[in-house]
C-alpha cells in the first residue's frame, strides 16, 4: 500500500468539495438511518456490529474503514489524502447529525428520508470522488480487487453481498430501503458523479466501483 499526497494547482478547492461531499454522504446515511425502511449494504453491516458493542454507528463506520484500509496492503493500493477523509469525516458526520434529526413516524416521512438519503449519497459521492484526492477505504478494496484480475462488478457484488449477510446475522436493518439503496445509488451515481468531477490529479482518476 503506498501513500500518494501530491501538491495540485487546485489543491484547496479539492479538499473543500471532498470534504462537502462526505458530509452530504454522511448526512444521507443518517436519514436512511431514521427512515428505518433498511440501510445500504455495508451499512447493516455497520449497525449490526453497532448494536452489538455498544457504540455509535458512526464510530463504527470509522472503525470499519480503518480495518478495510488495512487490507489494502497486500493489493498495493494507493492510498489518498480522500481516503484518510473518507475514513473519518463519514462516520462523524452520522453521528453527529442522528441526534438532530427527530424519529419519522408516518410511512410518508420516512420513505422521503429514505430516497431523499440515496440522493444525497450521490451527490456526496460526486464531489468526494470527482475531487480526485483518492478512493473511499471500500472502493479502494474492491478497484484493488478488480487489479487482480477480478471484473469490478464481481469485486462490488461479493464484498458488499457479504457485509450485508453478515450484517443481517448481527441484527442489522435490511428490508425494502436496502433494496431501494441497491437498485438507485448505480445509476444516480453515474448522473452525478461526471457532472461533479474536476480535473483528475495526475496519474489518478474520479472514477470509482460504482462503474
Amino acid at each position: 500500500m503506498q501513500v500518494r499526497l501530491r501538491p495540485d494547482d487546485r489543491v484547496i478547492e479539492r479538499v473543500t468539495r471532498c470534504a462537502f461531499g462526505l458530509v452530504i454522504f454522511g448526512l444521507g446515511i443518517a436519514a436512511i438511518v431514521r427512515a428505518e425502511l433498511g440501510l445500504a449494504p455495508w451499512d447493516v453491516f455497520h449497525q449490526g456490529v453497532a448494536d452489538r458493542i455498544g457504540l455509535g454507528i458512526g464510530v463504527v463506520i470509522i472503525l470499519t474503514s480503518l480495518v478495510v484500509v488495512g487490507l489494502w496492503w497486500p493489493l498495493e493500493v494507493t492510498l489518498g489524502l480522500g481516503t484518510i477523509m473518507n475514513a473519518t469525516m463519514i462516520g462523524a458526520t452520522v453521528d453527529l447529525s442522528l441526534p438532530l434529526i427527530p424519529d419519522l413516524e408516518s410511512l410518508v416521512t420516512r420513505w422521503i428520508a429514505l430516497l431523499g438519503g440515496v440522493v444525497l449519497i450521490a451527490v456526496g459521492s460526486g464531489f468526494y470522488i470527482g475531487a480526485g484526492l483518492g478512493p473511499g477505504p471500500r472502493d479502494g478494496l474492491m478497484t484493488g480487487l478488480a487489479e487482480r484480475g477480478w471484473s469490478i462488478r464481481l469485486a462490488r457484488t461479493l464484498v458488499e453481498l457479504s457485509a450485508l449477510v453478515i450484517g443481517m446475522l448481527l441484527g442489522g436493518t435490511a428490508g425494502v430501503g436496502t433494496l431501494v439503496f441497491a437498485l438507485g445509488i448505480g445509476p444516480l451515481a453515474q448522473f452525478f458523479i461526471p457532472r461533479l468531477s474536476m480535473r483528475p490529479t495526475s496519474g489518478g482518476s474520479t472514477r470509482a466501483a460504482f462503474e
